[in-house]
């Protein structure tokens, strides 16, 4: 048995998984838009964040994961080849997917990463707006737009940070680490400031002394739950990629120093 069939036999059971995750964010998607959560996040502000973060990181993150591309459409069923001098070689009748996936084997999208992050924490900043949750709060329909909103930015965000055949992240290991850390502490920062204001920066959700879930409890379980939710999310792909990054042939230092080196001489805008 050769060593590439040995991988690929190893790595046999990472195909039921993902097809596991890939369902598990779209039933994720269909329950925080339906009953009763879709109750709940009108009368609680915890319920509403803990729709928000499913909606912005765990959907994204499990749909990125699951890798159903295939399985839509979007990719060749046909499993993509390497040739004799290390190049992935298209399949004989390429989808969409597969056209990306070759390219970003000829050239890194650290750029490209970078531009769907600020994208991405645009996002995060505008569904946390007091007028825009508290409009949430008493327009229910309205999740639906901030899912496809999140959802659209989150897969294209998280296939530039992990793995989801055919598509490879094209992006350097430091690069998703300090992405995946500014997104996620970018909601961290929001979270922070709204556990730790003294009112509730949200007006939609009443409470009733002695009745119920407290304001103060209600602010404080957002807060957690928020944290929680994205450090499950971030922290992962943070940690794999520091530990590979660090278990590199190149010395990190060496690399960095490339790397601002190169920065320096294209631009920001240069060639990705």
């Amino acid at each position: 048995m050769t060593e590439g069939a040995g991988l690929s036999q190893s790595r046999s059971w990472l195909t039921p998984l993902r097809s596991v995750l890939a369902v598990l964010g779209i039933a994720l998607w269909f329950v925080c838009l339906v009953p009763p959560v879709a109750g709940w996040s009108s009368r609680y502000e915890f319920a509403q964040t803990i729709q928000y973060g499913v909606f912005a990181f765990c959907v994204p993150v499990l749909l990125a994961a699951g890798a159903p591309w295939r399985r839509l459409g979007l990719a060749s069923r046909e499993s993509h080849r390497v040739d004799d001098d290390g190049v992935q070689v298209s399949p004989l009748q390429p989808q969409f997917f597969d056209r990306i996936a070759i390219a970003r084997t000829r050239a890194t999208g650290d750029r490209r990463a970078i531009s769907l992050a600020g994208i991405f924490i645009v996002l995060e900043i505008f569904w946390r707006v007091a007028p825009v949750v508290d409009y949430l709060a008493t327009h229910a329909w309205l999740a639906f737009f901030e899912s496809l909103s999140f959802v659209g930015a989150g897969v294209a965000l998280f296939l530039s940070l992990i793995e989801s055949p055919p598509l490879s992240p094209g992006t350097g290991r430091v690069y998703r680490i300090g992405i995946s850390a500014a997104v996620m502490w970018t909601i961290w920062v929001i979270a922070y400031l709204d556990g730790m204001s003294q009112s509730s920066w949200y007006h939609a959700f009443h409470h009733v002394a002695g009745h119920g879930l407290s304001r103060s409890a209600d602010q404080q379980f957002s807060s957690g739950s928020i944290w929680l939710i994205s450090a499950v999310v971030f922290l992962p792909i943070v940690f794999w990629n520091l530990v590979h990054w660090l278990q590199s042939e190149e010395d990190p230092s060496d690399e960095l120093y490339r790397m601002l080196r190169q920065e320096r001489s294209r631009g920001f805008f240069g060639t990705a």
